[in-house]
């Protein structure tokens, strides 16, 4: 099926997620390895039998695949490659909400004020679709951390974070001691300390040279320069803080 698929001149939604879980084998959200070389491999027979070149942005990419042995692709990345519905492009570009409703909503008003052709029932599948492949909890929203697979990788510092979030008993912890002040949020120098302590103990996920990159990044989260612990929490603590702890 994602054979046939691949042979089309416009991809729909629908037809887009099958293509990538069918080459994402092992559902960890990317296109690697083996997985990557028969995806390689397929496109190119299925453009083929279709009687399609490569397009520029596809054979950019199979050129890359070929000089380096290590490459993955993101669903991001995918859809920027292969012929998807313009409107569905559109639509993946921008940062998605939380809730089905308000995703509804704000691509209306975006497919609108692009001047773009569309119909409930589409409105419908590309809202689905969206929330298929990044709910990875299948509460029919999208929390921070799902958004962030929304990213392409060099963008994307919150899936570096993932790896360094903390259970939420070390993360008060840590919070009340970079709160040097003790005023209940920090500032862009307390933050700095924590970056700089959290690079030198995970130097294998973080990078020391970015610090100013995560600190802009996540001061994005706070209130006029106040980072509060809810905030930093949505980047560093596994668990929900706002939820009773257990017992």
């Amino acid at each position: 099926m994602a054979n046939a698929y691949l042979q089309g001149v416009e991809i729909s939604a629908s037809q887009f997620l099958d293509i990538f879980h069918h080459y994402d084998n092992d559902g960890n959200g990317y296109i690697e390895g083996k997985e990557l070389e028969s995806f390689i491999k397929e496109l190119q027979q299925a453009r083929k039998q279709a009687g399609l070149e490569l397009t520029d942005k596809m054979r950019a990419f199979v050129e890359e695949f070929q000089t380096n042995a290590d490459a993955k692709i993101g669903i991001i990345e995918l859809v920027q490659i292969l012929p998807t519905e313009e409107n569905f492009l559109l639509f993946f570009r921008q940062q998605l909400k939380s809730c089905t409703e308000f995703m509804q909503n704000f691509l209306k008003d975006l497919l609108q004020k692009a001047k773009k052709p569309y119909d409930e029932k589409k409105l419908d599948e590309y809202t689905h679709t969206t929330l298929k492949v990044f709910d990875s909890n299948h509460d029919g929203k999208l929390c921070l951390a799902e958004m962030a697979r929304l990213l392409p990788d060099e963008e994307n510092f919150l899936l570096k974070f993932q790896n360094v979030k903390m259970a939420r008993k070390e993360f008060n912890k840590i919070f009340e001691l970079y709160d040097q002040d003790e005023n209940g949020y920090m500032d862009e120098n307390e933050l700095d300390a924590l970056l700089k302590d959290l690079c030198e103990k995970n130097k294998k996920v973080l990078e020391v040279s970015k610090i100013s990159t995560y600190k802009t990044a996540i001061m994005a989260l706070s209130d006029g320069g106040k980072l509060y612990r809810t905030e930093l929490a949505l980047v560093l603590c596994a668990e929900d803080i706002s939820a009773p702890a257990s017992l």
